[in-house]
């Protein structure tokens, strides 16, 4: 309830902007229902539940090839090329071409968004929540995955948590929201072991530990 995901959903163009603007690379993006073509193309998002994300009608070859077909007009073979070279830098089975999303398991469905949304080649792409609804196995293996991504695609990820462990674990930078303001920003060591503010210093408080007492330090605290 803190703003994340309605700033990261205005960030993609998916909802007004009350106020500010949107620059990606130093270039303005226009608000909701301006952009172009190319505009949209280069911020993707990953939404949380990939149940919602997935057309049930659509087979994983239709679903990561709609966007390369809609952004670059590409006949039916460079089409294929290009979906099985992304389910390939998933690490997805190509026998899973012509599969329905409920006949996958979760982490193979978040798989599926992930290389729909890079089908368009973006610039960014926006991971909200995307490992909430998956055990801490498959969770693992998708943050390795999108480490994997950054490395190789030169990519930006704006990955949306309220997991400080994996925000540490896998960003570069942390910024923290609270009712809707951006509260604190910086390098992950600055923001996380040094916090500024009192509401980064509340959530890290309440992280769980495994140094002895500490459940009952956090009951008996006012």
């Amino acid at each position: 309830g803190s703003g994340k995901s309605s700033l990261a959903r205005a960030a993609v163009g998916l909802l007004p902007l009350r106020s500010g603007t949107v620059r990606l690379q130093g270039t303005s993006l226009p608000a909701l229902g301006a952009r172009n073509k190319d505009e949209r193309r280069r911020i993707q998002l990953v939404h949380q539940s990939p149940d919602v994300a997935l057309n049930p009608r659509q087979s994983v070859r239709e679903a990561i090839g709609r966007p390369i077909r809609f952004f670059f007009g590409c006949d039916d073979a460079e089409v294929e090329r290009r979906v099985r070279a992304l389910l390939e830098a998933t690490e997805l089975d190509a026998d899973l071409l012509d599969r329905m999303p409920d006949s996958l398991s979760g982490g193979q469905k978040q798989r599926v968004c992930i290389a729909r949304a890079l089908g368009a080649e973006p610039e960014l792409l926006v991971c909200d929540e995307i490992t909430s609804a998956l055990d801490l196995l498959v969770e693992d293996s998708i943050v390795l995955l999108l480490r994997k991504l950054l490395a190789e695609r030169g990519l930006a990820i704006l990955f949306i948590t309220h997991n400080l462990w994996l925000a540490r674990r896998f960003a570069h930078q942390v910024a923290v929201m609270s009712d809707g303001v951006l509260v604190e920003q910086g390098t992950t060591r600055q923001v996380l072991d040094q916090p500024r503010h009192a509401y980064t210093r509340a959530l890290l408080a309440a992280v769980p530990s495994l140094e002895p007492g500490w459940l009952d330090r956090q009951l008996a605290a006012p």
